[in-house]
């Protein structure tokens, strides 16, 4: 079964699959598979269609993105409902409707998102995709109040009800715990038999970078600190481990933040495609970092050669 992530998301991994998949361990090592920042979904999605796990674990402290998961599981049917009935609207409408249907959306998603209760989750789901489809690159992007604040979109004919991929999310979702909170608190999962995926936000490559901010919380470097202290717990637990994050060498050779931090493990830089970004001149290749505290299969069987 092939599935696709169901969200545009920036930082999402589907540009770097092909590198992240020779990082992926041994099937015979592992029973569980976590994720603390989950986010689009991509390499949970392909790593999903390749392993039998007894147990997987995803989060993210974005909790409407967290409840659009959970929806998509549980109330896959009422949202489907929903999706469709925005894209019947929408689609065929001319510009100027557009924009009213599109502002209206989003100011009732920032309702929900400060006064909803659990009876409107659905509907919360429904809206949270339907502005992914429809708003300027697809950005989740939301100010210092949390208020949801991207654009309109320019595209012709978005497809907001996407019948056939959700469906096939909700299937394999359905042996996913899903939570939401602090990667920390995905500790007690993990054990030397886990797989875990830590694609966290990226640390800016320049002080104006920092253009999006997708929760309330801001990332600092204080925080990658801390993060980097997770790392290596759960490194010492004996679990399997890949991070993706910037390379601050793109912009500063004698920047080694990352090189400081994560010596202890693996490091290797990956050419990657910016492609969200406001300025379609800065939608170039650039290097990110991937870290493990493994031998990947990929080198073991070239050494056997």
């Amino acid at each position: 079964m092939i599935v696709k992530p169901f969200l545009k998301w920036a930082g999402g991994k589907s540009q770097l699959l092909n590198d992240i998949r020779l990082k992926y361990p041994e099937k015979s090592e592992i029973t569980q598979y976590c994720e603390p920042f989950v986010g689009g979904g991509a390499v949970l999605f392909d790593i999903i269609s390749k392993y039998k796990f007894q147990k997987i674990l995803i989060n993210d402290i974005n909790a409407e993105l967290i409840n659009t998961y959970k929806i998509i599981r549980d109330e896959l049917n009422n949202l489907l409902v929903l999706l469709a009935k925005m894209q019947n609207e929408y689609v065929p409408a001319d510009i100027e409707t557009r924009k009213i249907y599109y502002y209206k959306k989003r100011d009732r998603f920032n309702d929900l998102k400060v006064n909803g209760n659990k009876s409107e989750n659905v509907e919360k789901a429904a809206l949270f995709i339907f502005l992914n489809k429809t708003c300027f690159n697809g950005l989740f992007r939301v100010n210092s109040k949390g208020f949801y604040n991207v654009p309109m979109g320019d595209y012709k004919n978005p497809l907001i009800c996407d019948t056939k991929n959700l469906k096939a999310v909700s299937k394999v979702l359905q042996i996913v715990d899903i939570k939401c909170g602090d990667y920390s608190e995905c500790f007690s999962f993990i054990n030397k038999r886990t797989f875990v995926y830590i694609d966290p936000p990226y640390r800016p490559l320049t002080k104006t970078a920092n253009f999006t901010s997708y929760t309330e919380y801001q990332f600092t470097d204080e925080e990658q600190i801390k993060l980097g202290k997770f790392v290596d717990n759960i490194s010492n637990i004996g679990a399997k481990i890949v991070l993706s994050n910037s390379d601050p060498k793109n912009t500063n050779e004698s920047d080694i933040f990352f090189d400081k931090l994560y010596k202890n493990h693996k490091i290797e830089r990956i050419s990657a495609k910016r492609m969200i970004n406001s300025n379609s001149n800065n939608r170039g290749s650039i290097n990110e970092i991937i870290v493990t505290n493994f031998e990947p299969i990929y080198k073991r069987v070239s050494y056997a050669k």
